[in-house]
């Protein structure tokens, strides 16, 4: 009977250890790995425009393939293929879904110290496009996908990764053709993405950023007209001086101040771990009779922090006149126009022509991509995992964001799948230095690139192990 009672407790264990959580993998082995695919991966010149996604999905399908995943490619332009990959739970959980972009901003070789689709490791860091926006993620995604296969954890839900197109501008081949035409592919209970990070200063973490939603994108057109004339006799009609004026209203005005549960969180955390001056601006954001002032003080010192707290507009071009002798009888500018989730399109294209104030001023929709609303609640099993994660591995709060650009979770958010927008650390000292995303010198820190894929490990395995 104890030999009996001794073969059982032998049998059971591993059984219960693979019920509470998936093995662990080899992270030696694994950043190797990872640093080999990255690499790989930011050597790809996936430049949009034109949009050279076709490379980067044949290697993803080659390396996922080369271990049993397979793989499907979606296309609705030639050359610019979407990928997923989806291994299959055999538990009652709807999807979980990894999503990145292939696809990059374009580059000026010229400006770059290193070649930037070399991948050149210097000082702890690789160099080159890509290695913030999202090779990072994407690699991160994939080495996830495939420890996930490799050692056969025992899935309760179908985990799919989408290796999306066009997300740095052309939205039609990638988010939009994938959620409006083939949506089944991707359907997922959540979602991690790109839109996250965790801010370092000083070389120590903070704070880990979550994107739980984001603003909407729209273009205004304001047009001011007057009286033609020669410019040698001023005129009170001049649409070019009409113009200037309406644009000096614009940046004074000041539209409802909203705050929602992610913005509510995110300034209540961030009080506490903030300096008592700083905390004290953040605390008084909560309070209604206070709120105004704050953010007129936030506009001057902290424009980020005003920007999520109301709808903005930011005049970005302007187009006036066709020589140095005539005043033109109409003046332009084109607004970029961010709203909140919550906010009524109608009632603030109103509400910024009552700001301008002059009949010969009109203020019109202007084309856009408009992205659809949505947002990510904070009370999931998902966003208690990234926290716990979070704590595990960089040992700071987390802070739900909402991102005053736009990312392609908008479009899934819109579908019902709670979105999360995560990333790895990175020194808030490096974007005003030129070698943040989208810089001359994009660049990550090995070091972080590989913690970031050991966090996503946990998230993802929390996740799929239980339903």
């Amino acid at each position: 009977m104890p030999l009996l009672c001794s073969l059982l407790l032998v049998f059971l264990l591993p059984v219960a250890a693979r019920a509470q959580g998936a093995a662990s993998p080899e992270w030696s082995a694994v950043e190797a790995e990872t640093l080999r695919h990255f690499q790989a991966l930011v050597r790809l010149d996936t430049s949009d425009p034109p949009g050279r996604e076709q490379e980067a999905v044949d290697y993803l399908r080659g390396v996922l393939e080369a271990d049993g995943i397979p793989v499907q490619t979606y296309v609705l332009e030639s050359g610019r293929p979407n990928l997923v990959a989806r291994l299959t739970g055999r538990g009652p959980g709807r999807p979980l879904l990894l999503m990145a972009h292939t696809d990059v901003v374009n580059v000026d070789p010229a400006r770059w110290s290193h070649p930037p689709f070399g991948a050149v490791r210097e000082g702890g860091y690789v160099y080159g496009r890509g290695t913030l926006d999202d090779k990072d993620n994407l690699a991160s995604a994939l080495m996830v996908m495939l420890l996930l296969k490799r050692l056969n954890v025992p899935l309760a839900r179908d985990v799919i990764l989408l290796a999306e197109a066009g997300e740095e501008g052309t939205t039609r081949v990638g988010i939009q053709f994938m959620t409006e035409q083939h949506f089944p592919a991707i359907d997922a209970e959540y979602c991690l993405a790109e839109g996250g990070r965790v801010e370092r200063r000083d070389g120590q973490a903070r704070f880990a950023a979550v994107q739980t939603l984001e603003k909407i994108p729209r273009a205004v057109e304001v047009t001011a007209r007057g009286v033609a004339g020669h410019a040698s006799v001023p005129l009170q009609s001049n649409a070019v001086v009409r113009l200037g004026t309406a644009l000096a209203r614009i940046a004074d005005w000041q539209p409802p101040i909203q705050l929602n549960e992610t913005t509510g969180t995110y300034f209540r955390r961030l009080a506490q771990i903030a300096s008592p001056e700083a905390a004290r601006r953040y605390a008084d954001v909560l309070d209604p009779a206070k709120v105004q002032a704050v953010e007129q003080e936030f506009r001057a010192t902290e424009p980020a922090h005003a920007a999520i707290l109301h709808a903005t507009a930011s005049p970005t071009m302007v187009d006036a006149g066709y020589r140095l002798n005539v005043i033109p009888s109409e003046a332009k500018a084109s607004i970029d126009l961010r709203l909140l989730p919550d906010d009524d399109p109608a009632a603030i294209l109103e509400s910024l022509r009552a700001a301008i104030a002059d009949p010969a001023v009109s203020v019109d929709w202007a084309p856009r991509d408009v992205r659809p609303g949505g947002t990510s609640r904070l009370d999931t099993r998902a966003f208690e995992a990234i926290e716990a994660a979070v704590r595990r591995h960089y040992d700071v709060p987390t802070l739900p964001t909402m991102s005053t650009g736009a990312t392609d979770m908008a479009y899934l958010r819109a579908r019902g799948v709670q979105c999360y927008g995560i990333g790895p650390g990175i020194d808030v000292e490096d974007g005003p230095l030129g070698f943040g995303a989208h810089s001359d010198q994009e660049r990550i820190l090995e070091g972080e690139l590989h913690r970031f894929v050991r966090f996503t490990w946990d998230v993802v395995t929390q996740l799929v192990v239980t339903p």
